[in-house]
């Protein structure tokens, strides 16, 4: 090999080694491109998934009042033929003292019947919804002073109830309501006796 050939060589691999820097460095900076779009889809996958949960939230409660809505119509006709109530009352939510009560429809007559009805109106009904109607019986009193003479009866309305909760409700003294061709009704035994409290 001559001089001559040798530079020539040496010239090659000089400028391969320069066009393999060249492409690693590019290589590096799509890389760092690919880190960059990477973690910017990851943020938008996340406030996608936050505003997702978000909507699905919306979406049961207001199912929730949809369920609510349903059952107004039929529940105010059960409390005020059935049971005689004059003020029907839905959606009531009250702070007192530092904590919140929250009731789907409460019904009371002030009359000859001296009686309230909280009403929980649930599309599926679960264990909690009997804890909570429990919470605010037990709490009514305190948070409505001036029914503090009136008895207090509990409802739960339900699109959908399994007929172990229906028993578990019934047996703590509660009434039971179902829907049926979009009209909720009174679900209990023949002669049911609801507990006062």
């Amino acid at each position: 090999m001559t001089d001559e050939e040798l530079k020539a060589l040496v010239a090659s691999i000089a400028i391969a080694q320069k066009e393999t820097d060249n492409q690693i460095m590019e290589l590096k900076t799509s890389q760092q491109e690919t880190d960059k779009q990477l973690k910017e889809l990851g943020r938008q996958t996340d406030k996608q998934l936050k505003e997702l949960g978000k909507q699905i939230g919306g979406l049961g409660r207001k199912f929730g009042s949809f369920t609510e809505g349903l059952a107004l119509p039929s529940m105010q006709q059960i409390l005020q033929e059935k049971f005689k109530m004059e003020i029907i009352s839905p959606s009531v939510r009250l702070h007192k003292d530092g904590r919140d009560l929250e009731i789907d429809v409460l019904a009371y007559a002030n009359s000859d019947v001296n009686e309230a009805y909280v009403v929980e109106v649930k599309s599926h009904l679960r264990e909690e919804a009997i804890y909570q109607l429990q919470n605010i019986i037990d709490n009514f009193r305190r948070f409505f002073p001036e029914h503090k003479d009136k008895k207090v009866y509990g409802m739960i309305a339900a699109v959908d109830m399994n007929s172990e909760l229906k028993e578990r409700i019934r047996a703590l003294g509660f009434y039971t309501a179902k829907i049926r061709e979009d009209i909720f009704s009174l679900d209990v035994p023949e002669g049911f006796k609801a507990k006062a409290f």
